[in-house]
């Protein structure tokens, strides 16, 4: 694998993790916008085990795909008010 793609990769994966790491939820979970964001995390969450099980089967183009969708989900979310993340972070583009 060239190193780029390797190293895209493992960024992307980290980002990720550390994103779902930060990301809180900020309605309450009963409510609809606090089903959405549940249902963000839960998308942001699949992506990760999807890329991790694309690395592992040798596939790095889609397991940073995934990484990337997931990532994307969660930033989404960030940015309609679903998370509260940390002020001090450049985890996302608030």
């Amino acid at each position: 694998m060239p190193a780029d793609l390797q190293e895209k990769t493992d960024r992307y994966e980290r980002m990720l993790a550390d994103a779902l790491a930060e990301a809180e939820s900020r309605p309450p979970a009963e409510t609809p916008l606090g089903e959405a964001a549940a249902e963000c995390r839960e998308m942001a969450e699949s992506y990760l085990d999807d890329g991790r099980h694309f690395r592992e089967t040798g596939d790095p183009v889609n397991a940073l795909a995934a990484f990337s969708y997931g990532y994307g989900w969660l930033d989404a979310g960030v940015r309609m008010g679903l998370f509260a993340v940390p002020e001090d972070t450049d985890l996302f583009t608030t």
